[in-house]
């Protein structure tokens, strides 16, 4: 493919590379991209825009959906009659994935790490509800999930059924293919709006998303920087993730880009006690959205991604920046798990 220099003909482009990749269509699009004018006048820095994947209208939302209806399209294609995938109790794409399979009339597994939660809230409550049959590893390492997600569908496919298994996240180079589709419709919207933004901002966890922004904005030929905040892995280990992903991906479409993991920075210093775990600086973000723009974040995702740019906005890191997109991705059924305690809240009776 050919990187065009003009607006007509990165639309051209877009247009050719949306009829190229399956999806099957769950959600309505677009989302919005709104813009945060209290926060943007509270703090230094840029023009802060929110592009509200958060509002995906399928299976209480969040950007795991994008991937999942690329993923799906593939799946009913292999005449699949299971999704099997996993992630932690409160996983977003756990719980999306499990709508995902009821819409679609399939089963569902989902494998957890560790051992089972001592209740049944957020996402868990959730993926619980819809009857998705449940597997925990009986070991905290993450990476075992990946074992027994393949280990299920190996046993699965011997008693005679058709399992498509999907990686922790969704991490895979279809689920990368929806998030390449999401650049395209950011891309209209920042025409219509007579946006440039500068940078967009997100929280990185599997890496599937941010593999997906870097791929599509590569492909458009756009000047836009990525500045991902991780929430789950070791920085320099998730950005030799997202650019594997990337070039999968991109292999898939035909191009050749070479993506390395010095293309994909990932920032880290703001998953506080680990992956999953609400941290302080994570709750102040999700107050402080939540009092200025009316928005809830999530205290695994968005809260500290939020904070990540927060902090980088206050120290001048982005002073010669003038508008900056916040990639709302979703999550907040994992707001309601636990008992709230991290939020450190104090009821105002008057």
């Amino acid at each position: 493919m050919k990187l065009p220099m003009t607006a007509a003909g990165r639309l051209d482009l877009a247009c050719d590379i949306e009829k190229k990749i399956p999806r099957q269509r769950l959600a309505v699009y677009p989302t919005p991209l709104q813009p945060a004018d209290r926060l943007s006048r509270a703090q230094a820095g840029p023009k802060l825009w929110l592009k509200r994947d958060d509002l995906i209208g399928f299976g209480l939302g969040g950007n795991k959906i994008r991937g999942l209806e690329v993923i799906l399209a593939d799946a009913l294609r292999s005449e699949a009659d299971m999704l099997i995938t996993g992630a932690g109790p409160q996983s977003n794409h756990v719980r999306a994935t499990a709508f995902v399979a009821a819409f679609a009339g399939l089963d569902c597994i989902a494998v957890y790490w560790g051992k089972p939660p001592p209740n049944i809230d957020g996402n868990y409550r959730v993926t619980t509800m819809l009857a998705a049959q449940v597997h925990f590893t009986q070991n905290d390492d993450r990476a075992n999930v990946d074992t027994a997600i393949e280990t299920i569908a190996d046993r699965m496919r011997r008693s005679g059924r058709r399992p498509y298994p999907i990686p922790r996240g969704g991490a895979c180079m279809m689920g990368v293919l929806g998030h390449v589709l999401a650049v395209c419709e950011a891309y209209r919207q920042c025409l219509e709006l007579a946006l440039s933004p500068d940078a967009i901002v997100m929280a990185v966890g599997s890496g599937g998303t941010y593999a997906g922004w870097l791929l599509g904005t590569k492909l458009l030929n756009l000047n836009w920087r990525i500045i991902g905040y991780s929430v789950s892995r070791d920085p320099a280990e998730a950005s030799v993730q997202v650019a594997r992903l990337a070039n999968e991906a991109a292999a898939w479409l035909g191009c050749e880009f070479g993506f390395s993991a010095v293309d994909a920075p990932v920032q880290g210093g703001f998953i506080g006690s680990g992956y999953g775990i609400p941290s302080p600086v994570g709750a102040a973000a999700i107050k402080l959205l939540a009092r200025s723009e009316g928005l809830l974040l999530d205290p695994v995702y968005t809260g500290k991604a939020m904070a990540g740019y927060l902090s980088a906005s206050a120290t001048g890191l982005f002073a010669a920046y003038e508008n900056m997109i916040f990639l709302h991705s979703g999550g907040e059924p994992a707001f309601f798990a636990g008992n709230g305690v991290w939020l450190d809240m104090h009821p105002r009776v008057i």
